[in-house]
C-alpha cells in the first residue's frame, strides 16, 4: 500500500526538519520525504494544508484495564482511543488483573493488541510479583515477552533494598524501571492535595513531600547505584527540583508529567467533583507552574496522559469512596499545544515529549520519519474547535474533568504501520 501526505508541515526533530513538504509511504516504512512529490495511480492521498505532520504521538503511561477490568477498559477501546487522539503507540501498565508478572499475560496483550486493536501497545510488566513489593519478577522473562519497561505502577515499591536491587537487575538485563513516587505512610487516608482547597472542602489532604521524599529516595539510588530511573506522573515544584538538581550531577534519571498538571490546581476538586480526583492528586498553581518551567528547560522528558478510565458507578458516588484517575488519551494534544500557544516550549520541543523521547527513553523504534523508518505518523490541525462530549468519545469511561469543554487543535489523521486508521 502505497500513501501519500501532501502540504503539510513535517516536524520531525530526530533530523532536525521542519518545513513544507510531502510524506511517501510505501510498504509501511517512509519511503521519501520532499516537496511536490506525485501520487501514483493507486496511492491514497491525505491532504495536510495547514496541518502538522509529525512523528506518530506515543504516550508512555496508560491503564487499557485488560485483561479483567474489561468494563472500564479494554484493548480495542484504548486503542481507539488513542488514535482518536493521535496516539499511534502506547505503553500499558502492569496494574490489571491478573497483573503483568508473566510472559502469558504480556503475550496475551500483545496478540490482542495485533489483532483486534487500532494502534501499536507495548506492555510494562511488574517490578515484584503481584505488584507486594516482596519478590521481584523474572525481568528477564518479561523483556522475552515483549515488556520494555517495569513498574509496580499503582503502588511504589516501599522496600528500599528491593527497589535498589530492581534497579541494578533492570540495567544489566538493559530494560526500563519506572517509579511511583510516593510515600504511603506519608499519604495516610488522604484524597486530594494537602492546602487550601481541602481544608475549606473538609477532605483529608495528601502532601507535597509524600511525592519529594520518594523521588529523592528513587534519585539517590540511581546516584548510588549508577543505573537510571525513570519517574511517573511528577505533579510537585519539590520533585520537579529534586529531579533537575540530580540531572545536573549526571544522575541517569528522567521523568515524565501528564497534561492536568500543568493544567489544572485543585481548585478543580470543588464541588466534590471525582473527574477531578486522582493520584498523585492535583497541586496548586506554584506546583503548575513549576511543571510548565521543567517543561521548558527540559528537565521534564515527556508528556504521558496515565489515562485511567472508571465506569461511572466507581466516579458517581462520595468523593472519598471515589477511585482515583482520569482518561485522557483524546484531550492530551490540544492541551498539550497550549503549551505552544502560550509559549513554553514549542513545536519541536512538543513533538519530542510526546513522541521522540518516549521511544529513546523505551527503545521503542519509532518517534522518527527517516527514510526507511517504520511509518507511525499523526497529522495535527493545530485550530481544530471541538467540544468534550462523553457520547462522542471513544473511551468505554468518561472520566475526565474536561466533559463540555471547547479543546482548540487535535488529530485530522492517525497513520500506524503505513495504515491511516483514524481520520476526521
Amino acid at each position: 500500500m502505497s500513501l501519500l501526505i501532501k502540504n503539510g508541515r513535517v516536524i520531525d526533530p530526530s533530523q532536525k526538519l521542519d518545513g513544507l513538504y510531502d510524506v511517501l509511504v510505501e510498504n509501511g516504512l517512509v519511503k521519501e520525504i520532499a516537496a511536490n512529490l506525485i501520487a501514483a495511480a493507486d496511492c491514497t492521498v491525505i491532504d495536510a494544508t495547514g496541518n502538522y505532520v509529525v512523528p506518530g504521538l506515543i504516550d508512555m503511561h496508560v491503564h487499557l484495564r485488560d485483561p479483567g477490568l474489561e468494563y472500564k477498559e479494554d484493548i480495542v477501546s484504548g486503542t481507539k482511543a488513542a488514535v482518536a487522539g493521535g496516539f499511534t503507540s502506547l505503553c500499558c501498565m502492569p496494574n490489571t488483573k491478573p497483573v503483568i508478572d508473566n510472559k502469558t499475560v504480556a503475550s496475551y496483550i500483545i496478540n490482542k493488541a495485533k489483532t483486534e486493536g487500532f494502534c501499536n501497545v507495548f506492555p510494562v510488566g511488574c517490578i515484584t510479583y503481584g505488584l507486594s513489593g516482596e519478590r521481584m519478577s523474572e525481568m528477564g522473562e518479561l523483556k522475552e515477552a515483549g515488556c520494555v519497561a517495569v513498574s509496580d505502577d499503582g503502588k511504589p515499591v516501599h522496600n528500599s533494598e528491593m527497589m535498589m536491587r530492581a534497579m541494578q537487575y533492570a540495567a544489566g538485563i538493559g530494560i526500563m524501571v519506572i517509579s511511583h513516587a510516593e510515600e504511603l505512610e506519608l499519604v495516610g487516608e488522604g484524597v486530594m492535595n494537602e492546602g487550601y482547597t481541602s481544608t475549606e472542602l473538609g477532605l483529608k489532604g495528601i502532601p507535597r513531600i509524600a511525592e519529594d521524599i520518594a523521588t529523592a529516595r528513587e534519585t539517590m539510588l540511581a546516584e548510588y547505584t549508577g543505573s537510571s530511573i525513570h519517574i511517573a506522573h511528577v505533579s510537585t515544584k519539590g520533585a520537579v527540583r529534586i529531579i533537575r538538581e540530580a540531572k545536573a550531577r549526571g544522575v541517569k534519571v528522567t521523568c515524565e508529567t501528564a497534561p492536568h498538571y500543568f493544567t489544572i490546581t485543585d481548585d478543580a476538586v470543588r464541588g466534590y467533583n471525582t473527574n477531578a480526583k486522582m493520584n498523585p492528586p492535583l497541586r496548586e498553581a506554584a506546583d503548575v507552574a513549576a511543571i510548565k518551567e521543567g517543561l521548558r528547560d527540559g528537565t521534564i522528558d515527556a508528556i504521558a496522559t496515565d489515562h485511567a478510565p472508571h465506569h461511572i458507578d466507581e466516579k458517581d458516588i462520595e468523593f472519598n469512596c471515589a477511585m482515583n484517575g482520569i482518561i485522557g488519551l483524546e484531550t492530551s494534544l490540544p492541551l498539550s499545544l497550549q503549551l505552544v500557544r502560550d509559549g513554553i516550549i514549542n513545536l519541536n520541543e512538543l513533538v519530542e515529549k510526546m513522541s521522540c523521547n518516549p521511544s529513546k527513553l523505551l527503545d521503542l523504534g519509532r518517534g522518527t520519519l527517516q527514510v526507511g523508518a517504520i511509518a507511525d505518523i499523526t497529522v495535527i490541525d493545530p485550530d481544530l474547535a471541538w467540544r468534550v462530549e462523553a457520547e462522542k468519545l471513544a473511551s468505554k469511561s468518561k472520566n475526565s474533568p474536561w466533559l463540555g469543554q471547547q479543546m482548540i487543535g487535535g488529530a485530522t489523521a492517525t497513520v500506524v504501520n503505513g495504515i491511516p486508521v483514524f481520520t476526521r
